[in-house]
């Protein structure tokens, strides 16, 4: 992901000025990783690694999100309404 685009990602979706790290901040980067893999592996489908990497990345995101909602269901709730998850 070129660093422009992960940073308008990181500005979008932070909590405060400083924020890069926060919870839904790594879930929009993770989401807008997958979404290009995904494009990517339309093309290429016999692409084994990257869809191992893909999966990784899915399962990651998936605990991400179950701890979201864990701690604060307000924020989970907005973080899958930005980002058009879960149906």
């Amino acid at each position: 992901m070129e660093k422009p685009v992960k940073e308008s990602i990181v500005r979008e979706y932070q909590i405060q000025e400083k924020d890069s790290g926060s919870t839904e901040v790594q879930v929009a980067i993770l989401t807008a990783r997958i979404n290009s893999l995904t494009q990517h592996l339309r093309i290429h489908k016999h692409d084994e690694s990257t869809r191992r990497g893909l999966l990784g990345m899915v399962g990651h995101r998936r605990k991400l999100l179950q701890y979201l909602n864990k701690e604060d269901e307000g924020r989970y709730r907005s973080i899958i309404g930005k980002l058009g998850l879960r149906g």
